[in-house]
């Protein structure tokens, strides 16, 4: 017999998501297996109503069909919780995951439990505040790539201890804040009541260990704030507003990675060029005369003058291509320059000019 998700939750069938979603706060801190006198199989039964009834779709269809498409195509009460399966939700991490409707934040009441960290309790390694700048290039060093080199006064790692915070050469002694397990059970107020969850600890960092003596540098901290000169290097062909990402870059933290760095690129215009893709584009204006007979035009390239050769009757409108002088790619190929030809037609004509049209338009041309 189909189960009655309205009767699990103690809702009518016309209850509001705001009735449906406080039916489910009711009894999940009624029935939670991490309480005392909790009830693992009418945890997973509200959770498996819930993650029906707070979805529109899924409530449609189970009012409908008695139960969801889901459920319909694999059975339902697979995962463990009956459509509502935590390891859909990377192992208990349920750190900003939204689930059911209107706004209703799983991550608020699972990260209470489970302490925002994968594992059933496990706290997150800690990590260092990321940083970010912003680089104004020239077109120039953005077709071909650039090294710069950036000071950033920042939050790094001592570079007398190494970041262990202890005096070179000093001995380490057990924690006694934590007996050297580097984690310790911490008691947190949610909305269950109280529960307990795993943090580092506070004295050693997580480490378990304190030096003897601290590093007089960093007083122990492991982390000194300082400039610090770092190299960048921006890949070739980056475009206008793109931002690169060196990790470890940001800031540091003990005990822990340290963030990263962002670097949002500004590209300069360039008088001559736009970039298409791998293709650098110009715009050559002719005069009749040039286009009717041909001729040559110096182009000033990134890497240099060259001469481009132009094809008698050529039309408007018509490209030209000068191959592998356009941006490198990463296969160490380039790709092309092309001209854009348009022909400027005279407004007015000398006598002279109009007897030779004239003739031209006898010959047929």
């Amino acid at each position: 017999m189909p189960k009655n998700y309205y009767d699990i939750l103690g809702v009518d069938k016309n209850a509001s998501q705001e009735e449906v979603k406080k039916a489910f706060r009711k009894l999940a801190h009624k029935y939670h297996p991490d309480k005392q006198g909790g009830d693992a199989g009418k945890f997973k039964e509200a959770s498996e109503a819930y993650s029906v009834l707070s979805d529109e779709k899924k409530r449609a269809d189970y009012d409908r069909f008695g139960r969801t498409a889901s459920q319909q195509t694999s059975g339902a009460g697979q995962g463990g919780y009956g459509g509502f399966n935590p390891q859909d939700f990377g192992g208990f991490d349920f750190s900003g995951a939204t689930g059911g409707a209107e706004g209703f934040d799983f991550g608020d009441i699972f990260s209470q439990f489970f302490g925002g960290g994968a594992g059933g309790g496990r706290s997150r390694a800690p990590r260092g505040r990321d940083i970010s700048i912003d680089m104004e290039l020239s077109f120039s060093e953005s077709i071909f790539g650039v090294e710069k080199k950036v000071l950033l006064t920042k939050t790094s790692v001592c570079t007398t201890c190494s970041g262990n915070g202890a005096k070179p050469g000093t001995e380490f002694t057990t924690c006694s804040t934590c007996n050297g397990r580097g984690k310790m059970r911490e008691d947190r107020r949610s909305m269950f009541g109280s529960v307990s969850v795993m943090t580092d600890c506070p004295t050693c960092a997580g480490a378990g260990k304190i030096p003897k003596e601290k590093c007089q540098t960093c007083h122990g901290a492991g982390i000194t704030r300082k400039q610090e000169e770092i190299n960048l290097r921006i890949p070739a062909g980056i475009e206008n507003g793109e931002t690169v990402r060196m990790t470890g870059a940001g800031e540091a933290i003990k005990g822990g990675a340290s963030g990263d760095l962002y670097i949002k690129v500004h590209v300069k215009s360039h008088p001559v060029f736009k970039k298409e893709n791998n293709n650098l584009i110009t715009d050559l204006q002719l005069k009749l005369s040039t286009a009717l007979l041909g001729g040559e035009y110096v182009l000033e390239t990134l890497d240099g003058k060259i001469t481009v050769v132009i094809p008698s009757g050529i039309a408007h409108g018509e490209i030209l291509r000068v191959k592998d002088k356009g941006v490198p790619t990463d296969r160490g190929r380039r790709g092309d320059i092309l001209i854009h030809i348009s022909v400027k037609l005279p407004s007015k004509l000398s006598k002279n000019a109009k007897n030779l049209v004239e003739k031209l338009k006898e010959e047929g041309l």
